[in-house]
């Protein structure tokens, strides 16, 4: 899965919010730095040509749909960011968190609980 910018994965978001889009659409979800209406339809196409969204053409006009489901982003998101970052250890990227303060004692505890639910 090929990398995306801040911009692209802006606008993924809002087509995975939105499941089907024209541009104008998407424009209209765009609540600080709107891009042009053309600049929008190019970052759009890029999407399409890494493969993240397809369209469904009505004449000169296109209407968007994500191919990659949020959840398959997250997952490779999250694999490359602990691979690049934590060296690829889920402890590593735990305790990050936790020297971090961005998670809980409690919040680990029920983690470990979920976990143990699963096995």
């Amino acid at each position: 899965m090929e990398k995306l910018t801040n911009k692209e994965e802006e606008i993924m978001h809002i087509l995975w919010k939105l499941e089907k889009a024209f541009v104008k659409d998407v424009l209209a979800e765009i609540k600080v730095d709107k891009p042009h209406y053309n600049t929008l339809s190019t970052i759009i196409r890029n999407l399409e040509e890494k493969g993240y969204v397809a369209y469904n053409a009505y004449g000169k006009t296109h209407q968007y749909y994500p191919i990659v489901t949020k959840e398959d982003y997250r997952k490779g998101f999250m694999n490359t960011a602990i691979n690049n970052y934590f060296n690829n250890s889920y402890k590593n990227m735990v305790s990050f968190f936790a020297k971090e303060e961005k998670i809980s004692v409690e919040e680990l505890k029920e983690i470990i609980e979920l976990i143990e639910k699963e096995k």
